[in-house]
């Protein structure tokens, strides 16, 4: 049987900014592998391989879509990784949930582009 009440089991605030801290770093250390990962599945296929060689087929979506994901999936990580801890934690959470929603899209539009 669990006992734990919710304010047993609520994070402290180091713990808390901890958490977002981590999830940031994750967010930075995983978006060039995963742009370079969707750019390797589109390129390997077939419409891919005739956009490189013949620059037939090619994708419809914008580069200035995909520059639209990117950067601002860098900046809310290092806006997060820069807050002061321990002030402001919503933000903190909100920068990453921009980071993550942002480097998500990105990795959706370059594979939608197959």
């Amino acid at each position: 049987m669990d006992t734990t009440t919710a304010q047993q089991a609520a994070l402290t605030p180091r713990q808390r900014d901890a958490f977002l801290t981590g999830w940031a770093v994750a967010g930075l250390a995983a978006l060039l592998p995963t742009v370079g990962l969707a750019w390797l599945v589109v390129l390997s296929g077939e419409r891919g391989s005739r956009c490189l060689m013949y620059g037939e087929q090619c994708p419809a979506i914008p580069g200035s879509a995909l520059y639209g994901a990117f950067w601002p999936a860098l900046a809310a990580g290092a806006a997060a990784l820069a807050w002061p801890r321990g002030r402001w934690t919503g933000a903190r959470a909100g920068a990453v949930f921009v980071q993550w929603g942002a480097q998500l899209t990105l990795g959706a539009l370059i594979l939608a582009g197959a």
